[in-house]
């Protein structure tokens, strides 16, 4: 437990950011989520648009700490690839 002021305070601080950042990924989660969906249904217009939604939350994501810039380029490349293949026709 703290016992110092120093250490009560951060002990506050890091509750505050804990509960903050969880809100931020979850919200993250959730836009990723509605790509995967618009994916799986098979509408190109919906996924398109789900990815234009996302892609700045996963950006606002590395820019707050909260997620790993090499990760949120991997999910966007690999999202973006799966709604362009979604919006080509198979040859």
């Amino acid at each position: 437990m703290a016992n110092t002021a120093q250490s009560k305070k951060r002990a506050r601080q890091s509750e505050t950011r804990f509960a903050i950042n969880k809100a931020r990924r979850s919200r993250i989660r959730t836009f990723v989520r509605k790509v995967e969906e618009a994916i799986a249904s098979g509408n190109a217009e919906a996924a398109v648009a789900a990815l234009r939604a996302a892609q700045p939350e996963l950006d606002r994501g590395v820019t707050k700490g909260i997620l790993h810039a090499n990760t949120v380029s991997r999910k966007i490349s690999r999202l973006a690839a799966r709604v362009k293949a979604l919006a080509t026709p198979a040859a």
